[in-house]
């Protein structure tokens, strides 16, 4: 909940385009009345006579874009020490995180889903803490979906000891911070993130390319295991999104009744075809298999990524070719933060129409949190607006230069279109 504000006039938003992401059309000129948090009208017939006028001239207006999949207690600031997940303490991951969702709010990113802590924390839910700081004001960033800890099994993708192959003993985790094993454990770590706040279950379904602890895809927890996660988080209401990349993996968490697949990146055909006839939602994280620094990665683990990532490029255009419900996630800080738009890039370059890659971060993106009060300029909905240069429909390029962030009617940047 956001904390009450004095009440303002409102605000009269004025640029020479918007983007109806519903009907897939530029409208000229783009005018929104905004009260408070809110959007009270498109295209006023009448302003009122307090109200603020905001002319951003030659550009246009987009919904706020959202991510839906990074993870803000990572990277960010002077991140390059491999000895991160042992030096950090929950203080300074936190604050970290302050910095990452700055730069990702004014990068024209509104909205994220954090999926999943894979950090020592005491237990502490630090994405939701995020989140709640985020809320009442006090820092700068976009609202979050936060999913606490990722459940992972021991030696898991989403292990952190597993990264950098500590020694056994280095950094113990507990269950409540996501180390499960065994139907019981795992019922208990998913019970301890509702609890304590998390709006989204983030599970490990199989091994990854960065894992040292066997093939990209190898599926890691049993379908049992899967089918108690999904049972614990959909009788609370929530959503359960799962790292997944091979195909018995995939078809084990489809089989379980998950929500979401991250990555996908080596689904086969029938894989791709039971995502669509289930309605699964695919996070597929492709520009980091172009973007993502693996030189100081391990040497088998940059064989893998020379193996997988091509592969995965080419599943990624058979997904889109077959209408597989697609939400823009980047895997941040698996490519730097703020920079979240390349995926809408690669998104086109793997098949999307621009339009199709700006819904996957609108409207697609707000049906995977189950928000119906964003992703589009309509009246009611929040007062989330960005503004770009040019045409996105011809150049999704240009979601990369955003020259203003609006958020809940709040500004958070504001530039000279001709600058």
């Amino acid at each position: 909940m956001s904390r009450p504000r004095t009440p303002q006039p409102p605000v009269h938003l004025r640029a020479a385009r918007m983007l109806d992401v519903a009907k897939g059309e530029l409208v000229e000129p783009g005018e929104l009345l905004i009260q408070d948090e809110h959007i009270v009208e498109v295209a006023p017939a009448s302003v009122p006579s307090d109200a603020t006028v905001i002319d951003l001239g030659d550009v246009t207006l987009l919904p706020g874009l959202m991510d839906m999949e990074v993870n803000l207690l990572l990277g960010g600031p002077d991140h390059r020490s491999p000895l991160n997940p042992v030096q950090d303490d929950p203080a300074v991951r936190t604050l970290r995180a302050v910095a990452n969702a700055r730069r990702t709010l004014r990068a024209g990113f509104t909205t994220v889903r954090n999926l999943g802590l894979f950090v020592q924390t005491g237990g502490l839910l630090l994405d939701v803490a995020l989140k709640k700081a985020i809320d009442h004001g006090w820092i700068e960033g976009p609202r979050v979906v936060p999913a606490g800890h990722a459940i992972t099994p021991t030696g898991g993708h989403l292990d952190p000891t597993m990264f950098q192959a500590f020694a056994p003993h280095i950094m113990p985790l507990t269950v409540e911070e996501g180390i499960a094993n065994g139907v019981d454990e795992v019922r208990k770590a998913v019970r301890y993130q509702i609890k304590h706040g998390a709006r989204v279950i983030k599970v490990c379904a199989s091994n990854g390319v960065m894992s040292h602890t066997g093939p990209a895809g190898a599926q890691q927890y049993s379908d049992d295991e899967l089918r108690a996660i999904v049972d614990e988080a959909h009788r609370a209401g929530l959503k359960v999104a799962a790292h997944c990349m091979g195909e018995q993996a995939l078809r084990a968490a489809l089989d379980a009744g998950i929500d979401c697949i991250e990555h996908g990146f080596l689904a086969s055909d029938e894989a791709i075809e039971l995502m669509v006839e289930r309605g699964t939602f695919l996070v597929a994280t492709t520009y980091l298999t172009e973007g993502m620094d693996v030189t100081n990665a391990a040497p088998e683990l940059q064989a893998k990524a020379a193996e997988v990532f091509p592969r995965s490029r080419a599943t990624i255009s058979r997904a889109i070719q077959r209408g597989v419900r697609i939400a823009c996630g980047t895997d941040a800080p698996a490519i730097p933060h703020g920079r979240n738009a390349k995926e809408l890039l690669a998104l086109v370059d793997r098949g999307m129409t621009p339009l199709a890659a700006i819904r996957a971060a609108t409207t697609v993106a707000a049906e995977l949190v189950d928000a119906d009060d964003r992703g589009r300029l309509e009246a009611g909905l929040l007062a989330d607006v960005i503004a770009v240069p040019g045409d996105p429909l011809t150049d999704i390029g240009v979601t990369q230069d955003v020259r203003f962030v609006m958020k809940g009617g709040q500004v958070y940047r504001h530039e000279d279109a001709a600058a």
